[in-house]
């Protein structure tokens, strides 16, 4: 494990017992009503990369088998609570999505929320094409992620939320995770906001 990632997981470690409290105006105010929209149309076996505290779990297909992985254990514990509310069969487990231990083409599907903006840069490659690796050839992988907005109070808000943002998850608000698509063996199928300029849906797949 890089020091890179070990620094990730200690934050994560550190944050764990706060994270879900933290996260309640975003939750309500936002999250769930976007976190459906990484799930429609999938079945099958699906990967939760980035699973966290398992916010995702009663949004997961019904009948399908999900696993959810993550860095940090603490994390994992929160989401081992949740895992009554899911429709789908659920498996947690620990591992960097840097270097997952699943064979080739093993899901159906994968989705991350909100994982590749807290990667740094020289993370984000080797990540994306693990996601390729175990997505099947016909599957799909999505991601929720936040952006930079270029206009109005949002571009200003962000200006004041990022020194607090990085330290709390080392998230960044200029990861280029779109523009490595192509580079980790991807193609880009879609890519759009879907709240104002602050948060995209991009939808990918393995290259034929």
């Amino acid at each position: 494990m890089t020091q890179t990632t070990l620094d990730l997981r200690h934050r994560y470690e550190r944050i764990a017992p706060l994270y879900d409290l933290l996260d309640i105006p975003f939750e309500y105010g936002c999250y769930r009503r976007l976190r459906p929209l990484l799930f429609q149309g999938l079945s099958g076996r699906i990967l939760d990369a980035g699973v966290g505290t398992g916010r995702n779990m009663p949004f997961y297909p019904p009948g399908s088998d999900v696993v959810g992985v993550d860095l940090s254990p603490a994390m994992l514990r929160h989401a081992e609570h949740r895992r009554t509310l899911s429709p789908a069969s659920v498996k947690l487990m620990e591992m960097n999505v840097t270097r997952l231990e699943f064979p080739d083409a093993s899901f159906d599907a994968a989705v991350a929320t909100f994982l590749f903006c807290t990667l740094p840069d020289e993370l984000q490659v080797s990540a994306l094409r693990e996601l390729e690796r175990v997505v099947k050839p016909k599957g799909t992988i999505r991601l929720l992620e936040y952006t930079r907005p270029h206009r109005g109070i949002r571009r200003v808000v962000t200006k004041l939320w990022e020194p607090w943002v990085h330290w709390a998850y080392g998230a960044s608000f200029d990861r280029r995770t779109e523009q490595h698509i192509p580079d980790a063996g991807l193609t880009l199928i879609g890519a759009r906001f879907v709240v104002d300029d602050l948060i995209r849906l991009i939808e990918a797949k393995p290259r034929a």
